[in-house]
């Protein structure tokens, strides 16, 4: 199965996550494959790499994003970004967006390199504004899960919003995870999302 490591791209500037709400696994999947299509060539010179998480009950998609720069990706977004979207309305009409993290990966914390990753657990964390609290929470948080020990915890990788606001924290679990380290681990007073990689 593929894992965060292998997506990174090592000249990426900035990582854009977006959540899309289709409503069903058939429309998530038709949606997933028309933005994957529509992306080929329209942004190669800034456009590191594009992949796809679906939602684990279907129902809709998160983006995962990397480009060059942030000015390149506002470059894109005034020159090309209708089109790309246009063509994927086109066959999926109604796909809601509820918003977008402009983010850069601070860290990553990896208990097992080599395990599979069956789910991908998505949180975030609003931390208040100010770049040295994103760190320092990310700082704790990744001590408290090393601490933990959750088993089939495979990593954990903190992406820090531009804007100061919040921290994105990616977890990768194996299949042999339990319901209750999950829980543990992720909520639920704490709202996160579940994902399975598409593609």
């Amino acid at each position: 199965m593929t894992r965060i490591a292998a997506l990174q791209h090592p000249n990426a500037g900035i990582t854009l996550m977006s959540r899309w709400i289709t409503g069903t696994p058939e429309r998530s999947r038709a949606a997933a494959d028309a933005l994957l299509d529509a992306s080929t060539g329209d942004a190669a010179h800034a456009q590191l790499a594009l992949h796809v998480f679906e939602d684990a009950d279907g129902a809709g998609l998160l983006t995962h994003a990397q480009w060059t720069s942030a000015e390149d990706h506002l470059a894109f977004v005034r020159e090309g970004r209708a089109a790309r979207v246009t063509r994927v309305d086109t066959l999926v009409p109604g796909i809601e967006r509820p918003g977008l993290d402009r983010t850069y990966l601070y860290r990553s914390t990896v208990f097992d390199a080599d395990g599979a990753a069956e789910l991908f657990v998505v949180t975030r964390h609003d931390t208040g504004g100010r770049p040295e609290d994103q760190r320092a929470w990310a700082d704790a948080r990744a001590a408290a899960l090393t601490d933990a020990g959750y088993e089939g915890l495979l990593a954990a990788h903190f992406h820090l919003t531009v804007g100061g606001e919040r921290v994105v924290e990616i977890a990768e679990w194996a299949s042999a995870a339990g319901m209750a380290d999950l829980e543990a681990a992720h909520g639920p007073r704490v709202p996160h999302s579940r994902y399975r990689f598409y593609r």
